[in-house]
């Protein structure tokens, strides 16, 4: 038991790291959705520009969409979080007798995936938000 107690530390940091790069491959995934996103409505946001919308209505609406698909995937790994960690604790149990996830936790994931929703829209905002209304219209997408 010693020799698991010693080697914890390593484990947590190797738990540590995974999180982070899975937490940097699902930011690129989801940015790279939105990109694709606003580069297929091209067309339609140089409409909206043309018809009066501001700049910055374009960017609250790419922002706004980012921000739903972020945060549906986020509730949804709440609502997945006790059960998996439950699932997780019965399996584990001798090894962690005391298996929590706290609502801090909780909490902090919840503001992960606003993160994420709000980093991922902010290229193809300023990109969109920047849009000649010509160019545009031409676009053929």
């Amino acid at each position: 038991m010693l020799g698991f107690v010693s080697m914890s530390e390593a484990i947590l940091v190797a738990v540590n790291a995974v999180s982070y790069i899975i937490v940097i491959i699902i930011l690129a995934v989801m940015a790279n959705t939105m990109t694709m996103t606003a580069r297929e409505r091209l067309a339609e946001y140089a409409t909206l520009r043309a018809i009066g919308f501001s700049p910055a209505f374009i960017v609250k609406l790419l922002l706004g969409e980012s921000m739903v698909i972020a945060l549906c995937g986020g509730v949804l790994g709440l609502l997945l979080t006790l059960p998996l960690a439950a699932a997780f604790a019965t399996a584990v149990g001798t090894l962690f007798p005391v298996f929590v996830v706290s609502e801090t936790t909780m909490l902090l994931q919840l503001a992960a995936s606003a993160c994420v929703g709000a980093i991922a829209a902010a290229w193809p905002a300023w990109k969109m938000s920047r849009l000649d209304i010509v160019n545009g219209l031409r676009h053929v997408g």
